[in-house]
């Protein structure tokens, strides 16, 4: 006679096994009418699942998280259902749900055009519409593999064979089609409902890796509403305007080149907006008493194997042996380097808390199928610090670095910031009570900071836990940006150590921080949130002076001289163009200010303002402009 105990305290008892369908009729109509799956102890299960002892239960609609990737798993086995009805003797191989979607990635010759999308989309709204039963089987593993080599599925037997010993095989059929999945799923096709949309298709290697078979990755959406999916398909429409990559080429800032993947090539301008990033951020550390260092990219590969990086990382290092066979990596982070910084000279209690930062130039082998533009590369630039303090120091730390980043964040126009608190992984350094002591002090801060934050478990770092400042862009997109991360564990691996009061040597804590987390990425995040037009102070080219005739280019060069003398950014086009072409290109540009001189201007002394996105016009006297400009290219007040 198993007790139910619900989400609210209230408890149900039944008098015999029961299923997650007959708790939901317990509790009401419209719960049973809009139940999709349920947890089970914190499990997730289907709402088939029968329950036979006491058991803390949840029931997820498409309301919850839980209930909307439900809804978007089972639209992927709709879609794969779909394409191996439509396309015979098409292999299938994993399909999860992601942020926002789904993707199925499938082994066929022939590739997938726009027309076989709206062919596949119109057959999983016939499924749909049949609203076939779903039910699950669990299969001998050996059977498994049998049964799935006799149909040469060979990525299912690949998947068989890695699915824990301990772990069912379990089978979901969808009225007849069937997948391995460990589930859960809804009661039938027709729960997941009509609002789903294919949206594109891509490469992608077989797990990841190069050396396999390049499968093609069928993406989409999927939404309890019509309404939903229509304001989603307007966040990508939006999105896909805002591309940073098309973006940086219309704007001029970077390229990527095949001869070396993953690495940028910045342009004038584009390495412009990358040193005033990193000018505004040495303002804004060294108020905060922190002390620039640099370290080498290059270290031998015993620093990696003491700092535990080597046994953990090494598959993402690029390494390079000498003609005397010895190894040396390019560092991957810069927390080994830093170390070696802190460990020159006697440090005492009394230097503590010390902030090292370091723009630290670093490279991480990424697959070739991972890499996007700025927001995914193998070599980019950590702001990086660490700050060495006490035990004690811990919380008020942590708390400085946090208003710290958020007083950034707000600079840069981002004010909706959310917190992600992860404890420790399953492979990990260091012993229990070390991260015991090391997790409390980090969480207190967070708390501290009164911000919402969430809990991400088992999602720390080797080394200590960690919290994850996401930031909301323009259109409503999440981005993982800054990082801090306590560490009582890699300075007593590379033999850091403090006089303290006593006279004893002790072991520093260890603060990692990102505020950026890294250049190239936040670049990439800036120029989408702004859609290219980037505050007057960032914009790496922020006015351009354009003279109506070649009679006015000795004006338009002593203009532009004076506004360069206030710190503006400025150039004068000279170019044998004619008036509207060059306002089309400029704009094209994003340049915030353009400046027309003809013979009013000159005869005035003014000049004549056309601001970016705007047809509008106004003339200013030449000396009201760059003391009203040379202002405003000052980062914005708090």
């Amino acid at each position: 006679m198993p007790a139910i105990i619900l989400p609210d305290g209230n408890k149900i008892n039944f008098k015999k096994s029961i299923s997650g369908i007959e708790i939901a009729e317990k509790i009401s109509k419209s719960l049973l009418k809009a139940a999709l799956i349920m947890s089970v102890n914190g499990e997730l299960k289907d709402m088939s699942y029968v329950i036979t002892n006491d058991s803390s239960v949840k029931i997820f609609t498409s309301k919850d998280q839980e209930g909307l990737d439900a809804i978007r798993h089972d639209t992927t086995h709709i879609m794969a259902m779909a394409v191996q009805e439509l396309f015979p003797g098409t292999k299938i191989a994993i399909g999860p749900t992601i942020k926002d979607g789904f993707y199925y990635d499938f082994s066929r010759k022939e590739p997938f055009t726009p027309q076989d999308l709206e062919k596949i989309e119109k057959k999983m709204k016939e499924i749909v519409e049949k609203d076939e039963p779903t039910r699950r089987e669990v299969w001998d593993r050996e059977q498994a593999k049998k049964h799935y080599k006799k149909i040469d599925e060979k990525y299912k037997v690949e998947l068989v064979d890695s699915i824990p010993e301990e772990q069912e095989v379990s089978i979901y059929y969808h009225g007849k089609w069937y997948d391995l999945c460990r589930g859960p799923h809804l009661t039938s096709t027709g729960k997941i409902g009509k609002y789903f949309k294919l949206t594109k298709v891509s490469g992608a290697y077989w797990r990841g890796d190069s050396k396999n078979e390049m499968l093609q990755r069928i993406y989409g959406t999927s939404w309890p509403s019509q309404k939903e999916l229509d304001e989603y398909l307007k966040r990508l429409e939006e999105a896909e305007k805002r591309d940073h990559r098309k973006l940086g080429k219309e704007m001029d800032l970077f390229h990527f080149r095949e001869e070396s993947p993953g690495s940028v090539f910045w342009h004038e301008k584009g390495w412009n907006l990358f040193q005033k990033l990193i000018n505004y951020m040495r303002k804004k550390q060294n108020s905060a008493g922190y002390k620039e260092i640099n370290t080498p990219e290059i270290l031998d590969r015993s620093i990696w194997e003491k700092s535990g990086h080597w046994e953990k990382f090494g598959d993402h290092m690029y390494t390079s042996t000498t003609p005397d066979e010895k190894i040396f990596a390019i560092k991957p982070m810069n927390c080994p380097g830093c170390v070696q910084v802190f460990n020159q000279g006697l440090k005492s209690y009394r230097d503590l808390p010390l902030k090292m930062s370091e723009f630290g130039k670093v490279h991480r082998y990424e697959p070739s199928g991972a890499l996007h533009g700025l927001l995914r590369v193998r070599a980019f630039t950590q702001d990086d610090a660490h700050i060495f303090c006490t035990e004690d120091q811990i919380t008020e730390e942590c708390l400085s670095i946090t208003n710290l980043i958020l007083e950034i964040y707000k600079d840069l126009g981002f004010k909706n910031v959310i917190l992600k608190y992860s404890d420790r992984p399953e492979i990990r350094v260091g012993n229990d009570v070390v991260w015991d002591k090391s997790e409390a002090a980090l969480l207190e801060a967070v708390k501290a900071s009164k911000l919402e934050y969430t809990i991400n478990k088992g999602e720390g770092a080797f080394y200590g836990p960690k919290i994850e400042f996401v930031l909301r862009d323009a259109i409503g997109r999440d981005w993982q940006c800054g990082t801090l991360q306590v560490d009582l564990n890699l300075p007593e691996r590379l033999g850091a150590t403090f006089v303290d009061k006593d006279g004893s040597k002790k072991v520093p804590v260890m603060l990692h921080r990102a505020l950026f987390g890294s250049l190239e990425r936040f670049i990439g995040i800036l120029i989408e949130h702004y859609s290219g037009k980037l505050p007057f102070w960032i914009a790496p080219l922020q006015a351009m002076v354009i003279p109506v005739s070649d009679d006015f280019n000795d004006y338009a060069i002593e203009v532009t001289k004076k506004i360069k003398d206030v710190g503006i950014n400025c150039e004068a086009d000279l170019k044998n163009h004619n008036l509207n072409y060059k306002i089309r290109e400029h704009s094209m540009l994003k340049t915030p200010l353009l400046l027309i001189c003809g013979k009013k201007e000159v005869d005035s002394g003014t000049v004549t303002i056309r601001r970016l996105d705007s047809n509008k016009q106004e003339s200013m006297e030449l000396n009201t402009f760059l003391k009203k400009f040379a202002t405003l290219n000052k980062v914005p007040s708090n």
